[in-house]
């Protein structure tokens, strides 16, 4: 008899844990999955929002993590239901190629354009600093004398 009710308790002990163990495991999918998509009315992402669409927005989705769905197959039903706006990511095809393509190759441009122009600035910095500048000659004794003299006071 006593043996039975260890038993019994110990099975009551494992259901527990094992729902609270479930039921953490749900919660950790729903937050590690919710930071994909976005309020389709707000524009902002879905974890930062608490309007009446972004709820209901939430409660589908949980319902698709419950039925055990994997994250392929939430973001086709999400996508399904709400439109390409729900997620956070836009696919990359047609125009929103270029999101993906644009900000690399303006990068690379720029640096290219560098590459191109900087020597040449470089070599025109340095023929400039070997030229007189134009209409200024050497200076005369007296005019050097007196510089010399108002740099000695002045310092």
């Amino acid at each position: 008899m006593r043996l039975r009710g260890l038993i019994a308790t110990t099975a009551l002990v494992l259901a527990l844990c094992g729902g609270t163990a479930a039921s953490a495991s749900a919660a950790q999918s729903f937050y590690s999955v919710v930071g994909q998509f976005m309020c389709t009315t707000c524009h902002e992402p879905l974890l930062q929002v608490d309007s009446p669409q972004a709820i209901s927005e939430k409660q589908t989705l949980r319902a698709l993590i419950a039925r055990n769905l994997t994250l392929g197959q939430i973001k086709t039903a999400m996508e399904a239901q709400y439109g390409p706006q729900v997620l956070a990511r836009p696919p990359a095809s047609g125009f929103n190629l270029t999101v993906y393509i644009l900000p690399p190759a303006v990068f690379l441009g720029g640096l290219a354009l560098l590459a191109y122009t900087l020597p040449k600035w470089r070599e025109r910095s340095r023929r400039a600093a070997g030229t007189a500048l134009p209409g200024a000659g050497p200076l005369d004794s007296d005019d050097a004398k007196r510089l010399d003299d108002e740099l000695t006071n002045f310092i």
